[in-house]
């Protein structure tokens, strides 16, 4: 039995189980608590230690034949001497490298002349950077983004113009945080049409395989639903495909990534952000396909040849679970109720603590049809059980 190591042990983490049952592989998590999700799923000699601690990865990789992550937020200098020893990550971590603050990965993909959205940093003399070179040349509004440990969400906010970009900056220069003033992204708003997402995988081979590409919906900068597959064109999904190969093979990386883009009016299609991990626009297909982005991630890490990730109905809505109050509930009423909609699958963390936000849980839905007006239609009533006072 080959046993993997992943570093994170949440909700991503945990929905791994179903897969390493089938494929036949024990999962160990290096987690900060006891009470994360993966832990209730994993050996029982996991390592409990903060996620950015390379002395417990260390012993985690006694434990694991390969080593991989469920988030980013770890600390790649001090993994690299592991790796100089021997462990093996997987992806590698020069895929991850380029990709861990927001500015180098829009660096990454810009010289790999893949299209971004125009940006700059913040260097540590921000007014002059934000005045003369961000302002005079793109405008507002604009997004400002931290460099590192923004998810969610988190750390991203829209700038209407300069005296709220110079506010937004003081307040997090005061603030005793890992994020400082020379440690943020500003780029161009693009007013785009939609979202859109792909999982793409690639083998030690160098096979690459990418999933639907599905449209996602925002709110609050934070996913509240997928629609796969997206309605799009055929030109549109193969620029797609395209961009997720050029990128995996440029990484040399093995394993699931995430790759967000936005889809202007005019039909061009620019990169958003990637996730060199298992993501929430794909969670549709634990349900919706024939192999899930989990079972894609672990055979690609494992040496296992890709499964197929065809669709097993015409269409599917990914809905997730956010927390909306202070709490410690479990909902069961409310998941009850989302389980008496046809063909409805609640996929429930088991988090013991609910905050605005927080994601709680998903459901998909599987259609019988690929109408993006009918998934809007059953998202709204699943949000309409879920959040108290939900308008249809």
């Amino acid at each position: 039995m080959k046993r993997v190591g992943v570093i994170g042990g949440g909700q991503l983490a945990w929905m791994m189980a179903d897969a390493a049952k089938k494929l036949g592989v024990e999962l160990v998590v290096q987690t900060p608590s006891p009470n994360d999700p993966a832990v209730s799923i994993s050996a029982k000699d996991n390592v409990f230690a903060a996620i950015d601690d390379a002395n417990a990865t260390a012993e985690l990789a006694k434990k694991s034949d390969v080593i991989t992550f469920e988030n980013e937020f770890v600390d790649i200098e001090a993994l690299s001497k592991l790796a100089e020893q021997g462990v093996c990550f997987r992806p590698r971590l020069e895929a991850l490298a380029p990709l861990l603050d927001k500015y180098h990965q829009r660096c990454y993909l810009r010289d790999l002349g893949l299209p971004v959205p125009r940006f700059v940093a913040i260097e540590q003399d921000w007014n002059t950077t934000a005045e003369v070179i961000f302002a005079s040349e793109i405008g507002f509004p604009t997004v400002l983004k931290a460099r590192r440990h923004g998810y969610d969400g988190q750390g991203t906010f829209i700038i209407k113009d300069i005296e709220s970009l110079k506010q937004k900056l003081e307040v997090y220069s005061t603030k005793e945080l890992e994020t400082q003033p020379n440690s943020f992204l500003l780029e161009e708003f693009i007013p785009f049409e939609r979202e859109l997402a792909v999982i793409a995988a690639r083998y030690v081979s160098g096979e690459v395989c990418t999933f639907p590409v599905v449209e996602t919906q925002q709110e609050e900068q934070v996913c509240r639903r997928a629609i796969a597959p997206a309605c799009v064109s055929s030109q549109v999904a193969v620029e797609i495909d395209k961009i997720a190969r050029t990128l995996l093979n440029s990484l040399d990386a093995v394993g699931v990534f995430g790759i967000e883009f936005f889809l202007t009016p005019d039909g061009k299609v620019l990169v958003n952000e990637v996730a060199p991990r298992t993501h929430n626009s794909g969670h549709f297909s634990i349900d919706a396909c024939e192999t899930s982005q989990f079972e894609q991630h672990l055979r690609a890490v494992c040496g296992m040849q890709l499964g197929n990730t065809t669709m097993i109905c015409p269409g599917a809505v990914m809905v997730n679970l956010l927390g909306y109050e202070i709490s410690e509930s479990d909902y069961i009423t409310k998941r009850q109720q989302i389980e008496q909609i046809p063909q409805a699958h609640v996929h429930w963390y088991g988090k013991t603590e609910s905050r605005p936000g927080r994601k709680l849980g998903h459901v998909t839905v599987l259609l019988d049809t690929q109408s993006r007006d009918q998934a809007i239609v059953i998202a709204r009533s699943i949000e309409s059980i879920w959040y108290p006072h939900q308008a249809c």
